[in-house]
């Protein structure tokens, strides 16, 4: 009879092929004294991770379960999809691209024993990311609605519970998912250890910058009330300005017998039109995103599981 894994780790994968085996023998180094499982969900790669993965699990079936989605559905549906099948106590999340070295796992797991909390991140001593990653890392802990006063534990590195994983994953039903906010909405008994951040050995990040601003973007939307307070702001902004220079064409009109210009009228409209599109288009974008949850598509679809 098999003995239940202590952990689980749960890695996302994406185009990384030329890493995965390193990250597997680094993985075996690191917790040979422990009971584990390893969870690699291959999120639509397309440069032969599969195939990877499929060798991996042939030379060690006792510890690897991998899992293929049907497309690429980005790392936080990813990491879904592999806690779906994850049978430890605690669940460790992790990259694919050896920048977390599976030997800090240990780390995390000594520093739940001693504190008992339901989720501990990796605090980066020196955070390897380009410029890019860590601007847009800082502007959605500001923007979020993050309120514990732990938002800046928050990583990609993590250990959970098992009942808090359950919570965050199971019961929630979205298009979108951002890990991240949804625990702390669940648990504030959240903590953070220094860990090791090692540069990429191979390859570039996937993450272009048209990509970040795309999921800084989603996550504005689906996890903030920014934009609208952004368009409270800038509407009644707006509305001071248009009164202003409507009080300044009564008194000319009054005391100088001066109509409006024709500059000024068209400027007056095109700025009051611009701020309306504007204000449209984000009201527009959480519609989108309500009819996208009224539709109720799944998170992920598996193509695959070995």
């Amino acid at each position: 009879m098999s003995t239940k894994p202590t952990l689980s780790i749960i890695i996302p994968v994406y185009n990384s092929a030329i890493t995965l085996k390193t990250l597997h023998q680094e993985l075996t180094q690191a917790l040979h004294e422990m009971a584990y499982e390893l969870i690699l969900v291959d999120d639509g790669s397309r440069d032969g991770s599969w195939e990877v993965l499929k060798d991996l699990k042939k030379n060690d079936p006792e510890h690897i379960k991998t899992i293929k989605l049907s497309r690429n559905f980005g790392q936080h549906n990813a990491i879904a999809c592999g806690v779906s099948f994850a049978s430890g106590d605690f669940l460790v999340t992790m990259d694919d691209d050896l920048q977390h070295p599976p030997s800090e796992i240990l780390k995390l797991f000594k520093h739940q024993e001693e504190t008992n909390d339901d989720v501990v991140y990796g605090q980066y001593i020196d955070k390897r990311h380009t410029y890019w990653r860590n601007a847009g890392s800082w502007f959605v802990r500001k923007t979020s609605n993050i309120t514990t006063g732990n938002a800046e534990y928050a990583s990609s590195f993590r250990l959970m519970k098992r009942e808090i994983a359950a919570k965050v994953f199971v019961h929630i039903q979205t298009g979108f998912l951002f890990i991240d906010e949804v625990i702390f909405w669940y648990t504030s008994r959240v903590s953070g250890v220094p860990v090791a951040h090692h540069a990429r050995r191979e390859g570039s990040s996937t993450y272009t910058r048209a990509k970040l601003f795309h999921l800084y973007f989603d996550i504005l939307i689906n996890y903030s009330a920014t934009p609208l307070r952004l368009m409270t702001g800038i509407g009644l902004l707006a509305s001071v300005i248009t009164m202003a220079l409507g009080i300044r064409f009564i008194y000319n009109k009054l005391m100088h017998g001066a109509l409006p210009g024709f500059t000024a009228l068209i400027v007056t409209i095109l700025f009051s039109t611009s701020i309306l599109m504007f204000c449209l288009g984000i009201i527009g974008q959480y519609l989108y995103k309500l009819y996208q949850l009224q539709n109720r598509k799944p998170s992920y679809a598996i193509d695959q599981v070995l």
